[in-house]
């Protein structure tokens, strides 16, 4: 596996001085390239620096973040609490119920943390129901910790994490055998931004959304392209790295078994990796249903790379709020 000493090193209190452009972070598509570069640049920075023991700028200093769960989660929830924490603010976590239950609609909910915090991560259900939560509240930096159609953070951790594994990102093929999901979604539009080419691979039916290949076709550069397959062996094939995620996702439990018989001929197993070639690894965002959309041996495998992308949520987290909202 490659490292990231290759990137020249930056000054985080420097990059702070520099914010993003937008205001939130709801989608991929709220950067342009240049801006992911640098959050994936600053990112290996903080990255290194936190297991050379060294503390980080506290660019939240003197800062509350909300975080504003409605769906479970352990990645995300614990790596954004760390996040906050190591760059010096501080982390309220309301219960669900209240933070984002119908008591009040979402408008009024959000203009309440407007006047309390500076940032909320919000983990929902309906892109929509976001949009509207950030769209009321001006003054709040928001970012999307999850909805049902994306998931831009885990795929700020997915591009690290693939620059790290392949020692680069242009020209790099990743090809993601499953539902063309949340996950698929976000991946498909950083891929295409950073010059990847992303294949994902789904059962008629479950395929990526026709609008989101308009969309990053759109705003690829440096040759991305997003292609739809039928066939996992032939979106494998020659790929620098093989993604795979749950078959059913949170809110689909009625679909379990249905979606297992569909995707069954999905499965990352040993005999798809071989089709992909020796020098690729292996991708997943985790929880995973080991013995269902991959097998013990190959998430197991020394070209497993899931724990690596699990722990570069935290870094790119970091990265991302200290240019959103540091000080």
């Amino acid at each position: 596996m490659s490292s990231s000493s290759n990137i020249a090193r930056i000054d985080p209190q420097k990059a702070a001085a520099v914010p993003l452009r937008t205001k939130d972070f709801l989608s991929i598509l709220d950067l342009d390239p240049t801006e992911i570069g640098r959050v994936l640049d600053l990112a290996a920075e903080l990255k290194r620096l936190r297991r050379a023991g060294r503390a980080s700028a506290p660019s939240l200093a003197g800062q509350h973040v909300a975080l504003l769960f409605e769906k479970p989660s352990l990645r995300t929830r614990s790596t954004f609490v760390i996040a906050v924490h190591e760059l010096g603010g501080e982390v309220i976590e309301p219960p669900a119920d209240v933070a984002l239950g119908d008591r009040e609609v979402v408008e009024d909910i959000a203009r309440n943390f407007e006047r309390w915090v500076t940032g909320a991560v919000v983990r929902t259900f309906a892109q929509e129901r976001l949009v509207r939560f950030a769209a009321a509240a001006p003054g709040l930096h928001v970012v999307n910790a999850l909805t049902n159609e994306e998931h831009p953070c885990q795929a700020l951790a997915d591009v690290l994490t693939l620059r790290e594994a392949t020692g680069g990102l242009a020209g790099r093929t990743i090809a993601f055998v499953g539902d063309g999901n949340n996950v698929a979604t976000s991946l498909a539009h950083a891929g295409a931004m950073l010059g990847v080419h992303v294949r994902v691979a789904s059962p008629e039916g479950f395929t990526l959304p026709a609008h989101v290949v308009t969309q990053a076709a759109a705003v690829a550069r440096d040759g991305g392209t997003v292609e739809v397959l039928i066939d996992p062996v032939e979106a494998v094939r020659g790929a620098d790295a093989v993604y795979t995620d749950v078959w059913t996702s949170m809110g689909q439990e009625a679909q379990a078994t249905s979606r297992e018989e569909t995707f069954r001929p999905y499965q990352v197993n040993a005999e798809l990796m071989r089709a992909a070639g020796p020098n690729a690894c292996f991708m997943h965002c985790l929880p995973a249903r080991r013995g269902a959309e991959v097998t013990d041996d190959v998430i197991d495998a020394v070209q497993s790379v899931v724990f690596e992308q699990a722990e570069n949520r935290l870094h790119t987290q970091k990265a991302l709020l200290t240019l959103l909202m540091g000080r």
